[in-house]
């Protein structure tokens, strides 16, 4: 499953200077939901959380995440990285029911 709501991605530079620190931030639209709650008629809602997410530069691994069922309902995150080349930046989101989400930007190093 694929969600329609594309992910929020602001990066401080999409053309870095060599060495330069680059900051990624990224939201998604999520429910999170821990597989521990009850619904409204006392049966308990599967879990549908997002599970696995990878930062990648061309094929470098820039950052991985596993969140797990206490992480809130749209997550979140936050990394940086030094510019050494330019690439795509790919973001990819995993999760329970065959979500898979991904977004990109261009990095070009000056």
């Amino acid at each position: 499953m694929s969600t329609s709501t594309p992910p929020r991605i602001w990066t401080s530079t999409l053309t870095p200077k060599k060495g330069e620190m680059v900051r990624v931030r990224a939201q998604i639209s999520h429910r999170m939901e821990t597989g521990l709650r009850l619904d409204g008629h006392g049966q308990i809602k599967p879990r549908d959380i997002v599970t696995r997410f990878e930062a990648r530069l061309g094929e470098g691994l820039l950052y991985s995440w596993e969140p797990g069922p206490a992480t809130a309902r749209n997550p979140y995150i936050e990394f940086t990285f030094l510019a050494r080349e330019s690439g795509e930046l790919r973001l990819s989101w995993k999760g329970d029911g065959d979500f898979t989400l991904e977004a990109t930007r261009t990095i070009t190093v000056q």
